[in-house]
């Protein structure tokens, strides 16, 4: 079953002291985001001089305000990231492929990217909508992020023009993918539990079954393109965290299990590519199991 929700300090005190700290953090991000927002409108007068130069400058804009982002964090909060599995070189194209619980996910992968030179480089599937969202969907806007609306007939054309840039320019990247289609909830799993039992699959108990059609275009179309798939399991220990109560700090731990598989080993056939990434949950889903069991993926 899904992890439950972390729960708040019971002290009144404890509370609002960790609220007080969040706030001007809070403001702060809020304020600069969109001050950036601001500056990369002003950029689109670089896109037709050089696109070279300006994806140069949205780069250097992501990094610099994810950065201060991951860097309050292990400032103020004091968050760590226990990574294990396979090593990862720095500053390689990949897919990232995750199971998905709640906003903190974002944040500790951004972190893992910064630890190999790639957190400027991120680019996500984003749901449509939040590219009307000034700050964070307006920048993404800059970032040739993919705004999906969760139908492949409507996003496939979408999808296949921005891969085309990014092979075209050369685009550095680390492209996430939240293959499961939206967070782990005990209504989403017990939807997913149902879906694996009408087509005869492992029911799954701490994952939901992955969505395979974005996955196998995504791989098929950037093949010469990355250098690796990372099958990233990300666990928390004392429950699954939102977003506020990252920020204030009471989340100040994340276990992230990589496992790295170099884009010429995986197979070539749009069906055995999507059975692979079913294994691969299957597995994630034993190594989530454990983990609840033993508190590491060591």
């Amino acid at each position: 079953m899904p992890l439950p929700p972390l729960a708040d300090p019971e002290s009144l005190t404890e509370r609002a002291v960790a609220t007080a700290r969040a706030l001007p953090v809070v403001s702060f991000l809020g304020t600069t985001l969109l001050a950036f927002n601001g500056v990369q409108t002003a950029s689109l007068a670089l896109l037709p001089l050089s696109r070279r130069r300006f994806r140069a400058f949205n780069r250097w804009a992501a990094d610099l305000w994810w950065g201060w982002c991951v860097e309050i964090s292990r400032r103020l909060n004091h968050v760590q990231l226990v990574l294990t599995g396979d090593v990862v070189p720095p500053r390689e194209n990949a897919v990232v492929v995750a199971n998905h619980q709640q906003m903190p996910d974002i944040t500790f992968l951004m972190d893992f990217a910064r630890t190999k030179e790639r957190l400027g480089d991120l680019k996500w599937f984003v749901k449509d909508p939040i590219k009307y969202v000034p700050g964070v969907g307006w920048g993404m806007l800059f970032l040739d992020c993919v705004f999906i609306k969760r139908r492949w007939t409507d996003d496939e054309n979408t999808v296949a023009r921005v891969f085309a840039r990014i092979k075209r320019d050369r685009v550095p990247l680390w492209l996430v993918s939240f293959v499961e289609g939206t967070r782990l909830t005990p209504r989403s799993l017990a939807g997913s539990q149902g879906y694996a039992a009408e087509r005869g699959l492992p029911p799954p108990r701490h994952v939901l079954v992955p969505r395979t059609k974005g996955f196998v275009a995504t791989v098929q179309a950037l093949r010469r393109h990355v250098d690796a798939v990372y099958d990233v399991t990300i666990g928390y220990k004392e429950g699954v965290p939102t977003l506020w109560q990252f920020i204030r700090g009471q989340a100040p731990r994340a276990h992230l299990h990589v496992r790295r598989y170099p884009v010429d080993r995986l197979p070539v056939a749009d069906d055995e590519l999507a059975r692979w990434l079913m294994e691969r949950f299957v597995e994630k889903d034993a190594l989530l199991e454990r983990f609840y069991d033993v508190g590491s993926f060591a």
